[in-house]
């Protein structure tokens, strides 16, 4: 789909779960060849293209509900490296959550530029606010999920949305990236990358690094966290995620840390799905 984010319009997955039926009356779908466009109550126009289902539709709904919790999932990478797993936003769906998942500015044909949690910031943020206008959407129960540099992203925004009724329910951070510039020094293969998009190396340029890690804003946080991460993850080193759980309950924030013995950046497909199941029984506990 495409929405907008400041003068831009950007790209996102959204999965719907079975019983959440977008009516005639809410939303005119294109098909999957021609997207339209379509106008939800007071949000700015909307443009969807369907896509093909991994799985095959449930012959029996017994969960029709006027409204649902949100999931909005912020991928990991840079520009076309890493990206949205569709797998992963079908997989969160039939856990019974609308799925929402930012390609971020620049990607997959959206305008303007990846900047690894610069002004992108502001397209999980738009997201975050397209979420609450939806009518089949549940205001109270929007949560985030930041996987590797999502962390990013995921903070930034639950520092965004932190009061009031429109405030993230709760934030998952798995493999997520703590702290920028200690991502420049253990990730050699990165720092290139990281300097063009940054504008320079953590000595040139200190302000860059500081403003994107997320340790530099947990103080902000007021909802809980979940932190999941591999003890043999090669890409985000395991001290993040046990970093930013020490930040976090040294300012009384409510946090959980699971880790997963052995596992690398990408779980092998048990702790997988072990941690799917653990992830969404931590989100829909009270």
């Amino acid at each position: 789909m495409t929405y907008s984010s400041n003068e831009f319009r950007v790209k996102a997955y959204m999965c719907l779960p079975e019983g959440c039926m977008l009516t005639s009356s809410r939303i005119r779908l294109g098909t999957e060849d021609h997207a339209q466009l379509c106008s939800l109550d007071s949000l700015d126009q909307v443009e969807f293209q369907l896509l093909a289902s991994r799985y095959p539709p449930q012959q029996d709904i017994n969960s029709m509900q006027e409204q649902w919790p949100v999931l909005i999932y912020c991928r990991g990478g840079l520009g076309s490296y890493g990206g949205v797993k569709t797998a992963w936003v079908e997989q969160f769906t039939h856990k019974g959550y609308i799925v929402f998942a930012p390609s971020y500015r620049g990607n997959e044909g959206g305008e303007g530029r990846d900047e690894y949690g610069g002004h992108d910031i502001e397209d999980v943020r738009a997201a975050y606010r397209l979420m609450l206008e939806l009518p089949f959407a549940d205001p109270t129960r929007i949560s985030l999920m930041g996987f590797s540099r999502g962390a990013i992203n995921a903070v930034h925004t639950a520092t965004s949305f932190n009061e009031g009724p429109n405030r993230v329910h709760k934030l998952v951070l798995w493999s997520g990236v703590a702290d920028v510039e200690r991502t420049y020094h253990e990730r050699t293969d990165l720092r290139r990358t990281l300097k063009r998009v940054l504008g320079g190396s953590p000595r040139a340029v200190p302000e860059a690094y500081l403003a994107r890690s997320p340790l530099s804003v947990v103080s902000k946080l007021r909802c809980p966290v979940l932190i999941m991460h591999g003890t043999a993850d090669t890409q985000v080193n395991y001290s993040h995620g046990t970093r930013m759980y020490h930040w976090l309950k040294q300012r009384g924030i409510e946090v959980n840390f699971h880790a997963y013995g052995g596992q690398n950046h990408w779980f092998h497909e048990h702790f997988h799905l072990t941690a799917v199941d653990n992830m969404f029984d931590w989100l829909t506990a009270p």
